[in-house]
């Protein structure tokens, strides 16, 4: 027996348990039972006594009929008609009544289960039908699985009573041909004008095109004022033309173009690029929208886009999740396949991270590059990850255009009402093989055959609308005529562009910053606070209301931190507390996200405090003032990818706020390496975008493996070009206070990657002072004070932890002839403080030491850039990976770098 009641153990329970607990508590039982234990009470008084029997006889059937509609619900959509070009696989056991007990002559037999449905009592067969036409026809769901009664009953009764599906009115359905016409005739266009170009067409999913429509037209309806689209290549060029768009000109402009405007930007294939537009819907509602530039790693766009859609929520819509939305298109291969997919999805629930719900539409080739879905994935679907966070999942045939349609008006207003996300699995083909230079026959000729001889939505719906009396074939023929002429009008305006200009992403908010350049790290940004404002925020953020109690060690912890201010000692979380604090009393919101991050991984930051014996927390920092800016810290998933990506989108939208991810150690930074290369360190040079994200990577040789010792400097020096971004390792606590703050107060707008320290963050010699904080601004070089230029003899370059054991040797061995300087940004290059280092000190002895390996950390870079100075390297060894396992040995290295750096004799690699 199936599960229909909300009480106990249905599984066990029989008919007449189930009947006692109707008779004293109704209300216990499901609905489903109700209305069944109704229709037999009004049975037994219409009865007479001789049909007992019988009578019984007919409630094992309609427990039958139960089941059968549980059935349908649960396992509908494996026997559905959403396949337009293959026969989808068999499941067993069917939906056949056999399977349930029934028998071919109940068919004409009325049941009371029909009030299960909302059909009231009714035949058999017309209950058949009336789940046939719900759950197997055009529109496939799941949805019984999710755990929330409520959601479960509202989609039931929203399905079951449309028989999902609606009736569209004549005007709505000319306009669902409208966009179809244009779908298929942009691409029909490209292929015959750009023979050969790649495009990525949309062909065989021009369905989505009216299905984007409606997700906008229907949003809108119900109050969203913004939507963030993220999608890969296929049918981008389509989406852009006739959802945002953009003018056709420029789209095919962009096939035959030559230069851009501005010779900064390399730019990036069409199929890549992003747009924004505002756009008035049917109804008379202007509604933003924002298409993602994205790379070739397909779901990378995902997160990015997650982020954008809660800045945005957070910074415009005022914590409203209802004003704006996120529409992700996927691939099939892709949503099955990629990793990402599943970490943002899991994302989507957590108080940092949510959106109010994202509508996720797959495109579903149903053959990934030129491999099969057999062959892709093991789940049933491609969209089975949706289940994960217990979201419903549609499965839509792409030809039936208003089953989509329809579907997708239904599931933004789940979204709305349930702030979920819903996956809609748009069944289709792909006319070409992955680009329109593929032969894709040479891997899948059956579906090819198929596909050859198959009709597009467009000529479909045509047909369609012919037998409503609608159109007849010859106006149909005739708009498809009039759309070609107006394509070749636009190419010919296409023809009088001279050069391409790519339209900046988010426009407006971009307006009050420069193009990052050379000549702006040339000057330097004031970044110093009062020291009487800087007072009042510590006293503000280093006591705690007295109405709460706290654990005891935290009252020592702020002790400690009340007493570095009576004693001018600040160390380094009290200076980056203090940076957070100043620039939210400036109106600057501060986001820092990642692995215990409100902690800290070396549990110096306590950002929040729990109160004791509850789950409450309490952010001294939110609380520095009235009127201040937002400030936020989340600890986030174990994700490195998603997370970035969001922070990434986040802070692309929000580009007068702080927004930071932190690495628990600096190699985790390893796990996101698609979103810096694909992202903070080009996405400028390639779609003019501008975005400030912080990273913060810790990185130092303490003997703790290869694993948690480097952050791959390296790797990120090697994408060092063009000013695309700041590589900074700063080794006191006002230059870290300094540097947070100056990536607010520039006029640019670039990435920061910062290699924080670990073990200095309680280093004794690692402390700033109040005046150090008040004065001045980050300092790119930190000179040698201690040593005196007349007798310096060697000028040793170095950054991070290293310098504090150099400089202990040093005073160790009261040497004084030489002078250690400190590079603290190491790009852009400072080729003018270092100069005048060099210059002061009348020597040409000079030597680059570093913790990494020789083949790692700045030394690669810095031995390329700066080779007109002859630098001499002493360093580990070489080597494949980051450090050694053992203590011992990373001592005896460390030890052997301290002796070769201060000899006399030339110095040599270590």
């Amino acid at each position: 027996m199936d599960k229909f009641s909300s009480v106990g153990n249905q599984e066990q329970e029989t008919m007449d348990d189930l009947y006692q607990i109707y008779l004293k508590s109704p209300e216990k039982l499901d609905k489903s039972w109700q209305h069944f234990f109704a229709g037999f009470e009004l049975a037994r008084t219409n009865y007479p006594a001789s049909k007992t029997m019988h009578l019984e006889g007919d409630i094992n059937k309609e427990f039958a009929i139960l089941s059968l509609i549980h059935g349908y619900r649960q396992r509908g959509h494996l026997f559905t008609k959403t396949n337009p070009v293959r026969t989808r696989r068999q499941y067993a056991p069917t939906l056949d009544i056999e399977n349930f007990g029934l028998e071919k002559k109940d068919l004409e037999t009325t049941f009371q289960a029909g009030n299960d449905i909302g059909i009231g009592p009714a035949k058999l067969k017309d209950i058949v039908e009336h789940l046939e036409a719900t759950y197997c026809r055009s529109v496939g769901v799941e949805y019984v699985y999710m755990r929330d009664p409520e959601v479960v009953a509202w989609l039931k009764q929203k399905m079951e009573s449309s028989r999902n599906s609606q009736e569209f009115s004549e005007e709505h359905r000319k306009d669902i041909f409208y966009h179809l016409k244009v779908a298929v005739g942009f691409e029909n266009f490209i292929h015959k004008k750009f023979v050969g170009q790649k495009r990525f067409s949309l062909e065989g999913a021009e369905s989505l095109i009216p299905s984007l429509d409606a997700v906008i037209e229907r949003g809108a309806e119900l109050g969203i004022e913004e939507f963030v689209l993220g999608m890969a290549h296929r049918g981008r060029l389509n989406v852009l033309a006739n959802i945002l768009k953009k003018p056709y000109e420029n789209i095919f402009k962009e096939f035959y173009g030559k230069e851009y405007e501005e010779d900064h930007w390399n730019g990036d294939v069409k199929y890549h690029l992003g747009y924004e537009n505002e756009v008035m819907t049917d109804f008379g509602k202007q509604v933003r929208l924002n298409l993602m530039p994205n790379p070739s790693h397909l779901e990378a766009v995902g997160p990015v886009v997650q982020g954008m859609v809660r800045s945005r929520i957070d910074s415009v819509y005022k914590g409203d999740y209802s004003k704006a939305a996120g529409i992700i298109i996927h691939g099939d291969a892709a949503i099955a396949a990629q990793g990402v997919v599943y970490e943002t999805i899991q994302m989507s629930q957590l108080k940092g991270y949510r959106t109010g719900g994202t509508i996720h539409l797959v495109i579903n080739n149903q053959v990934g590059f030129t491999t099969t879905y057999l062959d892709g994935r093991s789940s049933t679907y491609c969209t089975d990850v949706a289940k994960v966070t217990r979201s419903p999942v549609f499965h839509v045939n792409g030809d039936d255009v208003e089953a989509l349609v329809y579907t997708i008006r239904l599931a933004m207003e789940f979204r709305q009402k349930f702030s979920t996300d819903v996956f809609i699995d748009i069944l289709c083909y792909r006319k070409y093989g992955h680009n329109e230079g593929d032969e894709p026959r040479f891997t899948q000729p059956m579906l090819y055959r198929a596909i050859s001889k198959h009709l597009n939505s467009r000529d479909i719906y045509a047909e369609k609308m012919e037998k409503l009396g609608i159109m007849t074939q010859e106006e149909a023929r005739k708009k498809v005529k009039d759309f070609d002429r107006f394509m070749e009008e636009k190419y010919r305006d296409s023809e009088k562009i001279e050069k391409l200009k790519l339209r900046k992403f988010l426009l407006n908010e971009y307006e009050p910053y420069d193009m990052p350049q050379k000549s702006m790290f040339e000057q330097s940004v004031n970044t110093g606070v009062k020291a009487g404002q800087l007072v009042q925020i510590a006293e503000s953020i280093n006591n705690l209301p007295e109405d709460l109690v706290f654990f005891k060690k935290v009252n020592r912890i702020l002790s400690d931190r009340r007493m570095m201010i009576l004693d001018n000692r600040l160390d380094w979380a009290m200076a980056e507390l203090l940076a957070y604090g100043t620039l939210v009393t400036e109106g600057h919101p501060v986001r820092l996200s990642g692995q215990d991050t409100e902690r800290g991984t070396f549990a110096h930051r306590h950002a929040s405090f729990v109160v004791e014996g509850t789950d409450e927390k309490y952010f001294p920092l939110k609380h520095v003032e009235q009127n201040q800016a937002p400030f936020h810290v989340f600890n986030s998933l174990l994700s490195e990818y998603a997370v970035m990506g969001f922070e990434y989108g986040y802070a692309l939208a929000q580009p007068n706020g702080l927004t930071i991810w932190e690495a628990q150690f600096g190699d985790f930074v390893n796990m996101a390496q698609a979103v810096v290369d694909q992202y903070i360190t080009s996405a400028f040079e390639k779609w003019g975008l501008m975005n400030n994200l912080v990273l913060l990577l810790p990185h130092g040789y303490e003997g703790q493996g290869p694993e948690h010792s480097s952050a791959r400097m390296e790797r990120f020096l090697e994408l060092s070009v063009n000013n695309n971004m700041q590589v900074v390792v700063p080794t006191t606590p006002a230059n870290m206070f300094h540097l947070l703050r100056r990536q607010v107060k520039m006029k640019m707008r670039l990435p920061l990657v910062v290699f924080t320290p670990k073990s200095l963050l309680r280093h004794p010699q690692v402390i700033s002072t109040i005046e150090d904080l008040s004065k001045g601004a980050f300092q790119e070089v930190i000179d040698d004070q201690t040593a005196d230029p007349e007798i310096v003899e060697k000028v040793i370059f170095t950054s991070g932890r290293l310098y504090y054991d150099l400089v202990k040797h040093k005073n160790t061995k009261k040497i004084s002839h030489v002078a250690i300087v400190r590079l603290e940004q190491l790009y852009p290059i400072p080729y003018k403080q270092i100069d005048e280092v060099v210059k002061k000190y009348h020597t040409s002895n000079l030597v680059w030491a570093q913790d990494e390996p020789e083949n790692m950390g700045a030394w690669p870079f810095l031995n390329r850039k700066l080779d007109y100075l002859g630098l001499k390297l002493v360093s580990r060894k070489e080597s494949a990976s980051p450090a050694v396992g053992l203590t011992e040995k990373h001592t005896q290295a460390l030890e052997k770098i301290l002796s070769t750096v201060f000899e006399e004799k030339e110095v040599v690699a270590s």
